[in-house]
């Protein structure tokens, strides 16, 4: 009992070391309990891919190939470290034969999707910035019709990982997202995406997955890191501060779109069973004696474009892929327009939300559904589009929606989430 005494009483004369040694010990035990719930949730992963390995396949049945775009630059050079510990060991023990191909520098990932050759799986691991360049670059190439039905995996790695939402699980935990995004590509089940194709006179069509905005939230948001040492306060600092610079900032351009265009039904995924030898030689004499008489070609209607002229502070055309399994009758993109008449206090706190999520519209935004727009910028002084959270220098552009033109992998507990909310 005694010694008992003299440590509380050692504390108590040294309760300033005490303390920091009290907390030291406390975070250093909340750092090793993570990292060992980190390698409890690598080991069931793992052990969930030993099984996809264990499958007995034919012995002219070759192994499934996949081709992975990493960017090793993501999350501040952390993407590889990451990948290499969480997403590879699961695919090699599910049996894939993985080729890695690393990228060096921003817009690398364009150029090696014209060599890339035909794979039964694209794999892009990183952020937003990587899926826009694969997809990209998958689009331009002039086969892009048999390769755009390669289904493509993404295992989010980058500091924006927008699309991550709406094919897995909600997580803050990095591994689980990690793994659970891993394990969803070797399930094999796959949700269609549509794609905004953006085109300029001047330069090569670019591609998005998610949205394109233009305006004064994405200014500010670009400009929020340079007030770091705000801390928790450098979202509303840079909004704040901006107002002193500017006000009001409204933007000025012309937007011309047409209406959505009906979905047409979805075509079986299995090929129908061949009909009998019988009836082929019937179907091939009844042809030959009576040909089918050709129609004349029908000409398409012209298209009828609505023209607004807005004075907003920021224009954001957006895919519907946040739900990707919601029954829809039409296919279309969703312009958001948002108002001119927040005051500085609504500029602010709307600002902080759209910080958060780029995609939330502020109370009485207009939305226009369209299969396609054109935005007519002024010559000077345009700024910069963020095109799935890269910038872009903001020209005259013609956005059109290519529905359900890529097929990616999903988990099938995302995707029943998803289709309960519809």
């Amino acid at each position: 009992m005694g010694r008992v005494v003299k440590v509380l009483r050692t504390l108590r004369n040294h309760w300033k070391k005490s303390s920091f040694a009290a907390c030291v010990l406390s975070y250093g035990g909340y750092w090793i309990y993570g990292k060992h719930c980190d390698s409890v949730l690598r080991r069931e992963a793992c052990q969930e891919a030993r099984e996809f390995g264990r499958a007995l396949i034919g012995p002219q049945e070759p192994l499934k190939r996949a081709t992975v775009i990493l960017n090793p630059a993501a999350s501040n050079g952390k993407a590889n470290s990451l990948f290499e510990k969480n997403a590879a060991p699961i695919l090699h023990l599910a049996g894939v034969e993985i080729k890695i191909v690393k990228t060096d520098y921003e817009g690398q990932a364009k150029k090696l999707m014209d060599f890339m050759e035909q794979t039964d799986m694209l794999i892009v691991a990183g952020g937003d910035g990587t899926l826009q360049e694969v997809v990209t670059g998958l689009l331009r190439r002039n086969d892009e019709e048999a390769f755009s039905k390669t289904p493509i995996g993404f295992i989010p790695l980058g500091a924006h990982n927008s699309l991550c939402q709406s094919l897995h699980l909600a997580t803050d935990n990095t591994v689980r997202r990690i793994t659970s995004a891993t394990l969803s590509i070797l399930k094999g089940e796959t949700v269609p995406l549509d794609i905004l194709q953006i085109k300029s006179e001047k330069e090569q069509p670019v591609f998005a997955v998610m949205s394109i905005r233009w305006g004064s939230f994405r200014d500010v948001a670009e400009s929020i890191s340079k007030y770091w040492y705000l801390g928790p306060l450098k979202t509303r600092a840079a909004h704040w501060f901006s107002t002193l610079k500017e006000w009001p900032q409204t933007r000025q351009a012309s937007l011309s779109y047409l209406p959505p265009v009906p979905r047409p039904p979805e075509m079986p995924t299995e090929k129908p069973q061949r009909p009998n030898l019988l009836h082929r030689i019937y179907i091939r004499l009844q042809n030959y004696w009576n040909p089918p008489v050709e129609e004349p070609p029908v000409e398409p209607e012209p298209e009828i474009w609505e023209e607004k002229h807005l004075s907003t502070l920021e224009l954001t055309i957006s895919t519907q892929n946040k739900n990707p399994v919601k029954n829809r009758t039409d296919d279309s993109m969703v312009l958001s327009v948002e108002p001119d008449t927040l005051t500085v206090g609504q500029f602010i706190t709307e600002g902080i939300k759209k910080a958060e999520n780029p995609l939330e519209s502020t109370e009485h935004t207009l939305q226009i559904e369209a299969s396609a727009c054109r935005v007519n910028l002024p010559e000077e002084g345009a700024g910069f589009y963020n095109i799935d959270n890269e910038a872009f220098e903001a020209m005259p552009v013609e956005v059109r929606l290519l529905p359900r033109k890529l097929r990616f992998f999903c988990s099938a507990e995302r995707r029943e989430e998803l289709a309960q909310g519809n």
